[in-house]
């Protein structure tokens, strides 16, 4: 396997039925960047400004999504007056996934299956026949 070093530059790739598994960017800016009908298991992205990414038809089984949010006290980057914009999920099959340890507050739920659904153990579903019944 050929390796290509671009180092300090600017350029523009069209890369299209291409094997570059195991290439690492860093330090780069790929705003704008498109990937359509590729494989990208066991890709990581880490300490990136990922705002208005939109994620359409992917499998995510197996994805371990981590430290979402404004950068900590501490980080370069930190702004202690930044507010962090809202996440969208829509026509999402999360069923069997774990939410820990999130700040959750403001959050909107409808139109949403929450068979077995639980709050710190506690069945969805009775406590809103309970809220619902007073």
């Amino acid at each position: 396997m050929e390796l290509i070093e671009i180092i300090n530059s600017a350029k523009q790739l069209n890369v299209h039925e291409a094997r570059i598994e195991n290439s690492k960017i860093t330090m780069s800016c790929i705003n704008g960047l498109e990937m359509n009908d590729v494989s990208a298991t066991s890709v990581k992205i880490s300490d990136a400004n990922l705002s208005d990414l939109e994620i359409n038809g992917a499998q995510m089984g197996g994805a371990y999504i981590h430290s979402i949010g404004m950068p900590p006290e501490g980080h370069m980057y930190y702004d202690p007056n930044a507010k962090q914009r809202p996440l969208k999920f829509e026509d999402c099959d999360l069923h069997g996934s774990t939410i820990t340890d999130c700040n959750l507050s403001d959050i909107a739920i409808s139109d949403c299956n929450l068979t077995g659904m639980t709050i710190n153990g506690i069945l969805v579903e009775e406590l809103l026949r309970a809220y619902n019944s007073k």
